[in-house]
């Protein structure tokens, strides 16, 4: 395979090692590796883990990688209108999250501190597609009640992970929950929540715990600025009710027809529509994950990829509008111009 496709192209498994516990079901699903310490897949992605130089990339099954493929032609990956409004960047990291063990409390900076601080052009809101979750599991979203930066530095200079946990706002989860999650807020996810996430293109977490992790927190849990100044990126106040709800969708992930999945608040950032079965998704680049069935991923030109539960593809817009049959299909895509212009 040269240049540019213009069909479907399926992705190989690309879990690594990463400091929490998990992974046995994305290997089930994915035919990877599975655990005990692979807790994610990053699909689609042409970014690399925080200070490696090829780890978390996603190769394609000619061997080049994803990332050196749109730099090649980024014109017949992303098309002219995306060209326009975001440069060669493809805007988007897909990845599976499949936590045996909770995840810390942490959170990611906004496109502002990180541009001032780090000289990137992302921050990292995200939004997570709850694929399954044991029952009364749940995540911490913002936190309960008004924090100030003092409170905070010192509940993380003690090592206090229970009074962190506990200053959160927790909400219970089920499979087909999706939650937007914004820049600054810190959050953390029970044992058991398997999601699918998407995100801003960039690999930036700030913990702000990792007792039980495999993971130096004093050395590496703050972006390499110190707690003092990571922490100016934290949202103190907690997210009012109306807010919290607003971030928050439950349209299920079987049946029914075509849907976005997440709220429009996301929408400047990336977003994720369902395709249930069978539906027509207009040209774009776009990186798809099969949750069910046994079918074809079809195209206008007339290229056809069988795929099956578990099948991560992602297609170009020089391929051209393209069609699902017989799949349950999750397709994630960059975001929209205009509500990205003023996505912060």
């Amino acid at each position: 395979m040269t240049g540019t496709p213009t069909a479907p192209v399926l992705l190989p498994p690309n879990q690594f090692p990463h400091f929490y516990r998990g992974g046995d079901r994305i290997g089930a699903l994915r035919g990877g590796p599975g655990g005990p310490m692979r807790p994610e897949e990053w699909i689609g992605s042409t970014v690399t883990r925080a200070g490696e130089e090829n780890s978390g990339l996603s190769v394609l099954p000619d061997g080049r990688l994803l990332r050196d493929a749109v730099a090649a032609d980024p014109l017949g990956w992303l098309g002219p209108d995306h060209l326009t409004a975001f440069g060669p960047s493809t805007e988007l990291l897909v990845k599976l999250l499949d936590p045996d063990q909770r995840l810390p409390v942490h959170f990611h900076p906004d496109k502002a501190f990180a541009r001032r601080h780090l000289a990137l052009d992302h921050g990292k809101t995200e939004a997570w597609i709850v694929l399954a979750a044991p029952d009364g599991a749940g995540v911490g979203l913002g936190f309960a009640q008004a924090m100030t930066k003092a409170q905070v530095l010192d509940m993380v200079t003690r090592r206090d992970s229970a009074a962190l946990l506990a200053a959160l706002h927790r909400r219970t989860v089920s499979a087909g929950d999706t939650i937007l999650v914004p820049a600054g807020t810190p959050h953390a996810i029970d044992a058991g929540v398997f999601v699918l996430e998407l995100q801003e293109p960039t690999d930036l977490s700030a913990l702000l715990e990792w007792d039980g992790f495999a993971v130096d927190g004093e050395r590496d849990g703050h972006l390499g600025l110190g707690f003092p100044t990571v922490l100016d990126a934290l949202r103190l106040d907690p997210l009012p009710a109306a807010e919290r709800d607003a971030l928050v969708r439950a349209t299920g992930i079987t049946g029914g027809a075509a849907r976005d999945l997440l709220t429009d608040r996301a929408d400047g950032y990336f977003r994720a529509t369902l395709v249930p079965g069978a539906g027509r998704v207009d040209a774009g680049i776009a990186v798809a994950l099969v949750l069910d069935g046994a079918g074809q991923v079809r195209t206008e030109r007339g290229d056809v990829l069988a795929v099956g539960r578990g099948a991560a593809f992602v297609i170009a817009w020089a391929a051209g509008p393209w069609e699902v049959q017989d799949a349950d299909v999750v397709v994630c895509r960059p975001p929209l111009p205009g509500p990205a212009r003023s996505a912060t």
